[in-house]
């Protein structure tokens, strides 16, 4: 066993501390960072990419960003160990990445695994017996360092060969930050974000979309999820929707995001929305995307006006007379 080690690094304050624990200890870390099409903090400028980049910088460590995709919807869509409070399958999320870790650990001839999980922090993952299933399922019993709490669980085989120092680990539980923040000053670490979940799964309303979604779709892909993060949804059909853009930014975004047999509506002589609608688009249908169109469009409410709509693919548009859908109807439908 050697002196090398993958780190999951999510450049939050525990993985941080954790990554210059092990830099201290005279380990050499290899970091890996996580990202998913649910990160809630992939900004260029201040995402936890981003951050995790500027940890490697100050502890001098080689960094891998491991994007999980289309195999990520696929377990989102039907995890083992279910779904936390909205529709977060955290313990089929950690399972995911820590069995990448191992494929890491086997590409760079590290030893082991370390993290900055911490006992008792996470109410789904972070228990002992999710971390427990968590080892066993991703196939590292024995090789997972979790060096802020070490001291709460059996020592581990880096530790048990000498690799690393037990002594020198942390006896953190639970969920005040506290001692973290306070062990960061000593360290030096003083640029690091609020602690947060970072995965939209966790937000009620976008897991009620991403439900949906599952619920009607045979196989959600990843260009489906980026719709998801936009608009107004609603669900008109058993095999359609209809998306209403919010402001200019995401009138924009849905012009980008609509695909070649989408629907595009917008109403003819006002102010209004980019409207989409997706999937198994019939005639009769497009009346309700029409009234939907009306209804968040500076047209008259109560009198019929027209609403031209298109094939993205064509830049032809048709038009059709219609009335805006009143709330009532409008709050049975969304999503």
């Amino acid at each position: 066993m050697n002196r090398k080690a993958i780190g999951l690094l999510s450049g939050g304050l525990d993985s941080t501390i954790a990554v210059g624990l092990m830099v201290d200890l005279g380990i050499e870390v290899i970091a890996l960072n996580f990202t998913s099409p649910f990160c809630t903090c992939t900004s260029k400028n201040a995402g936890c990419k981003n951050q995790a980049v500027k940890v490697s910088e100050k502890f001098n460590i080689k960094i891998k960003s491991v994007y999980m995709g289309q195999e990520y919807i696929n377990m989102v869509a039907n995890p083992m160990y279910g779904y936390g409070r909205n529709l977060n399958p955290c313990l089929d999320c950690r399972i995911m990445m820590f069995k990448k870790a191992k494929e890491a650990m086997m590409e760079e001839g590290a030893s082991f695994v370390f993290t900055g999980e911490v006992l008792g922090q996470r109410p789904m993952s972070q228990r002992r017996d999710a971390m427990n299933i968590i080892e066993r399922e991703s196939g590292l019993k024995g090789l997972i360092l979790r060096p802020l709490s070490a001291k709460h669980f059996d020592p581990t085989i880096p530790e048990k060969e000498g690799i690393v120092d037990r002594e020198r680990l942390l006896d953190l539980t639970g969920r005040s930050r506290k001692a973290q923040i306070e062990l960061a000053e000593t360290m030096g670490i003083n640029d690091y974000p609020c602690a947060s979940g970072g995965c939209l799964l966790t937000e009620f309303n976008f897991a009620g979309r991403m439900r949906d979604l599952i619920k009607h779709t045979e196989a959600p892909a990843v260009k489906d999820t980026k719709l998801l993060r936009v608009g107004r949804h609603f669900r008109i059909d058993e095999n359609c929707k209809v998306i209403v853009g919010r402001d200019e930014a995401e009138n924009e975004k849905l012009e980008r995001l609509a695909e070649a047999d989408d629907y595009i509506f917008a109403v003819s002589g006002y102010e209004g929305p980019v409207v989409v609608m997706r999937g198994a688009i019939k005639n009769e249908l497009i009346p309700i995307a029409s009234q939907i169109t009306l209804r968040y469009s500076d047209a008259p409410k109560d009198k019929e006006i027209p609403v031209n709509y298109r094939r993205k693919s064509d830049n032809t548009p048709s038009a059709i007379f219609a009335k805006a859908i009143n709330d009532e109807n409008l709050a049975k439908i969304r999503i």
